[in-house]
């Protein structure tokens, strides 16, 4: 017994208590429980905390709002620390952290016959609220730093955009950071016999893998020690089912085919997407596309992202209808949305057609070609071949009569000496907010943005504050603040155009211009814009249809 006695058995105890209120472990192997949670972190004792029955028992109340799991595990990693067992750093406490959960919650095969057995007796939404829920209790899904995201909803022409600034994922360590500078040095070039292990971080052989350091051979990956993934059929092969630990939105799953293979959009996985919404028929699921720039930032492996969320995509209107020759049972609609997107609906029975429908968009779109809007299928490769450009972000649904439902947002990632980021990708004058690839969520009216912007938003709204009767003061302070700089034009035409700025609305006007931002990128993304010359490229193309 290394360190402070006292601590070790509140925090072991409570530790244990906890999963045994959540269900994690029963109240028979509290016993077990308790010693192992003493192994992990090098103890030997002391005893735990009991009540008069026996039974263990936590130090404070874990059912309270303020019990914090994060900082219970942190506290329990620093005992890993204090005993010798692993080096200080955050991935260090990280993979303590998860290894105690890991340990107590089931096997993923006794997860999954739970699973399976909620499906069978109450459901398929019953199952998936257990296991969601599971995923939270042994912090696997990370609900006290998701609940740290920045969340608001702007009204723009297009409906209401989701925002959030991501806080979630933890920045890096800067003692990982030398570690990995120093085994870069050693192990540049290294291949290595048997190769990277995982080869991603998507690949299921993640479930149970105890991560690895900063100085590894491979770089830094995550503990997934109390990863559980549910096997699903999709298209005839095995796929598995995990939800994400830092969510983006309620449920965020996401489904990983069992081979390590490239992401790619056709229509047998668009098929898989029928497959998995007939299983899981209140998500959605989609796929992001599969070039680089409107891309996921994971095109390694296939995969698609799914959840209980209705984006604001789903809710657009239709802007027109149209007709494909062969698919007269398929409904056919160019929804008013930023990005090009056409949504297919077909009825209960009409799955195979609305496929054959989807699969015929994408051939045509994948040659497509028209110089006056920007379009470029196909070019040279620098070492000859043909790279594409042209593809598609599918997302599907059931709806609540059983119909079959494909939105798919029409992508081209050709790049220009004018925007070299890409021609369909947020434009230079928006880099202050979004520079990043527009992706599935985004595509469909969520954004993802960084987390700078606390900081950087916030000395903007204290100068436009400070300086709101001086627009020159203003613009100097703006620019001359690091933080502030890149945003001030922006920043100054807020200023213009809120002369009632005030103390008690600064905040709200500065988020609603990120909003209005956010949609003016999501226009960027669109290949047929909203204008004559737009409307007219894209009457050519569903023609072509």
């Amino acid at each position: 017994m290394a360190v402070g006695t006292d601590n070790v058995q509140a925090d072991a105890s409570t530790l244990v208590a906890y999963a045994v209120a959540r269900e994690i472990v029963e109240a028979q192997d509290e016993d077990w429980a308790y010693n192992r949670v003493l192994e992990l972190v090098g103890q030997t004792g002391p005893a735990p905390l009991r009540d008069e029955s026996g039974a263990i028992v936590a130090a404070v109340d874990v059912t309270s709002a303020d019990f914090s799991i994060d900082a219970l595990l942190n506290r329990l990693a620093g005992v890993a620390v204090a005993n010798g067992l692993i080096a200080d750093s955050s991935m260090n406490r990280d993979h303590v952290a998860m290894n105690l959960m890991g340990t107590l919650m089931a096997r993923p095969s006794d997860v999954t016959h739970e699973f399976h057995a909620r499906e069978q007796t109450s459901g398929v939404v019953a199952a998936t609220d257990w296991f969601y829920r599971l995923c939270c209790d042994v912090n696997y899904v990370r609900r006290e730093a998701i609940a740290r995201n920045v969340e608001w909803v702007t009204p723009t022409r297009w409906g209401d955009l989701e925002l959030t600034i991501n806080l979630s994922k933890p920045e890096k360590d800067p003692r990982d950071i030398a570690r990995a500078g120093a085994a870069s040095k050693v192990t540049a070039g290294a291949s290595g016999a048997l190769g990277k292990y995982p080869a991603c971080a998507l690949c299921m052989e993640n479930e149970g893998y105890s991560g690895r350091g900063a100085d590894a051979a491979f770089g830094a990956h995550p503990a997934r020690q109390n990863l559980r993934i549910v096997p699903v059929t999709l298209g005839g092969e095995r796929w598995g089912m995990q939800y994400s630990p830092y969510a983006y939105f309620n449920e965020h799953c996401i489904v990983m085919s069992r081979e390590h293979r490239l992401m790619h959009v056709d229509r047998a996985n668009m098929a898989r997407l029928f497959d998995f919404v007939e299983r899981f028929p209140h998500y959605f699921i989609g796929s992001n596309a599969d070039l680089p720039i409107v891309g996921g930032s994971i095109l390694s492996h296939d995969h698609f992202q799914g959840g209980r969320h209705v984006f604001p995509m789903m809710d657009a209107g239709v802007a027109e209808s149209f007709s494909m020759a062969g698919y007269p049972h398929v409904r056919c609609e160019v929804i008013e949305w930023p990005l090009s997107v056409l949504r297919l609906t077909s009825s209960s029975d009409g799955r195979e057609e609305l496929l054959d429908a989807c699969q015929h968009v994408l051939e045509v779109w994948r040659d497509w070609e028209d110089a006056s809007v920007g379009i470029v299928a196909h070019t040279a490769g620098k070492g000859g071949g043909d790279v594409r450009h042209n593809t598609v972000t599918p997302v599907a649904r059931l709806l609540p009569d059983g119909s079959y439902q494909m939105f798919l947002a029409l992508r081209c990632n050709i790049a220009t000496d004018e925007h070299p980021l890409g021609v369909f990708h947020p434009h230079a004058e928006w880099h202050h907010i979004k520079k990043e690839n527009i992706g599935l969520i985004e595509v469909m009216g969520r954004a993802i943005l960084p987390a700078r912007l606390v900081t950087e938003l916030g000395a903007v709204e204290g100068h436009l504050l400070e300086h709101r009767a001086d627009p020159a003061a203003a613009r100097t302070a703006l620019e001359a603040d690091p933080l502030s700089e890149s945003h001030a034009e922006w920043a100054l035409e807020l200023l213009a155009n809120h002369p009632d700025l005030s103390e008690s609305n600064v905040h709200d006007i500065v988020l609603e211009g990120v909003g209005q931002v956010f949609g003016h990128v999501l226009e960027d993304a669109g290949v047929y814009k909203w204008d004559e010359a737009g409307r007219l490229a894209q009457g050519r193309f569903l023609a072509a249809l």
